[in-house]
């Protein structure tokens, strides 16, 4: 198989990159399907999300599982580090390790994906938004597993890289048993890439889920309160090559308001540190929340270099600026901020999210600047005026109880696999 031959060829450069994406406890060995672990009980259900953001979404489906089927296990998987690290948070939370773990994929061998499924014997295989990996979609075929793919989506971008491999796709759609698509435009993409139109249902987005937690809340203003009454915005999930321009967006805004704090928290952790030199570069007072360093009256950016805080940090702010969106990269998650009622700025880099990203446009609770000027623009204007920031917020939080029921429906689709 073409496919195989080329993970072959390229298993050094894979390696390498999995091998940095690696968390200590967890065996190297489980990217070739071997020592896995300690799995949940059985009859096992397994999940698998690539990363951190995946996760995040996912968290409502892993619950609802948990509580609707409290006979079987759950695996989660993931492929990289911080979503392992998100998972094992979500572990803790639910004191039941023989009812939920984590390990990581493996890479998509022939005889890596069906040494795990064996290994795993899943009642059933749920793979998240776009983890269509064809190896292991057969081995779930040949050792009858079904396979379901929820909150299915497929950018524009991501179905003009698949047409070039159309039968590579269409063969390993034919393994799907059921795949719930977040819209039309996303269940037209995979039927055409060969998903069986009655084997595609259109749910909607888990994204719209996500709850936000009193006591996040609660944390958040104590946060807030502590850096005393000045005006703060929040630049969250910001990515390589974005970092200077916010960081000239705040330079522009001190200005204006010169006791702004802006509080940026990068997306991958590895970058904490390089964030953290440029803010010194750029001669800006800073302090990093993983140092417990303390926000003074001098403090111009607070650093949110951990994991799993991303909500709290949104939470502390007036103002939310997503990454991801002022370079091509495609954006990430609004809805966490919105969720808070906090108002949402976005770069206009946002296909990967434009299912959630368009309801909150259309509702006046998000809005897109183009370059640094209109960012500094939006955020005078939501700083200076603080009805309309409780306004917009306010505006998507009506949007995400309006988008809800995308769990219930993926659930009833997923208990006809599932059985009782």
């Amino acid at each position: 198989m073409a496919y195989s031959a080329a993970l072959y060829a390229l298993s050094p450069l894979l390696g390498l990159r999995l091998w940095r994406e690696q968390v200590p406890g967890y065996s190297r060995g489980q990217r070739l399907g071997v020592h896995l672990g300690t799995l949940p009980k059985a009859p096992r259900l397994w999940l698998h999300c690539a990363s951190v953001g995946e996760v995040r979404a996912a968290r409502p489906l892993i619950e609802a599982l948990l509580a609707h089927y409290p006979q079987h296990g759950l695996l989660l998987t993931t492929m990289t580090a911080t979503g392992a690290q998100q998972a094992q948070a979500i572990i803790d939370e639910q004191h039941d390790p023989a009812r939920l773990a984590h390990c990581f994929l493996p890479m998509d061998f022939p005889g890596a994906a069906r040494r795990f499924v064996r290994r795993v014997k899943p009642a059933l295989a749920i793979m998240f938004e776009t983890e269509l990996w064809p190896n292991l979609l057969h081995a779930c075929r040949c050792l009858d597993v079904p396979v379901a793919v929820v909150n299915g989506r497929l950018s524009p971008r991501a179905f003009s890289r698949y047409q070039k491999i159309t039968p590579l796709m269409v063969g390993a759609l034919g393994n799907v048993s059921w795949l719930a698509a977040k819209s039309p435009a996303d269940a037209q993409r995979f039927e055409a890439l060969g998903c069986v139109p009655e084997k595609t249902a259109i749910v909607g987005s888990l994204k719209f889920e996500q709850a936000s937690p009193e006591a996040a809340h609660d944390e958040s203003k104590r946060l807030l309160d502590s850096w005393g009454n000045r005006p703060v915005w929040v630049a969250g999930s910001t990515r390589d090559g974005e970092e200077a321009l916010l960081l000239d967006a705040h330079r522009r805004l001190l200005e204006r308001f010169p006791d702004a704090l802006l509080v940026m928290a990068p997306r991958h952790p590895q970058r904490f540190d390089e964030v953290a030199a440029l803010c010194s570069a750029q001669r800006f007072e800073t302090c990093r929340r993983s140092q417990g360093q303390r926000v003074a009256a001098g403090t111009q950016v607070y650093l949110g270099d951990t994991l799993g805080e991303l909500g709290l940090l949104y939470g502390a702010g007036q103002v939310a600026f997503v990454g991801g969106s002022l370079v091509p990269l495609g954006g990430h998650n609004v809805l966490e901020p919105a969720a808070l009622g906090k108002p949402v700025l976005s770069g206009p880099f946002t296909e990967n999210f434009a299912d959630v990203t368009e309801p909150l446009q259309a509702a006046g609770a998000l809005t897109v600047v183009e370059d640094v000027a209109a960012l500094v623009r939006a955020l005078e204007a939501r700083l200076d005026d603080s009805d309309r920031c409780r306004e917009e917020g306010q505006a998507g939080i009506r949007v995400i109880k309006a988008h809800q029921g995308a769990l219930a429906r993926t659930l009833d689709g997923l208990a006809t696999l599932i059985g009782t």
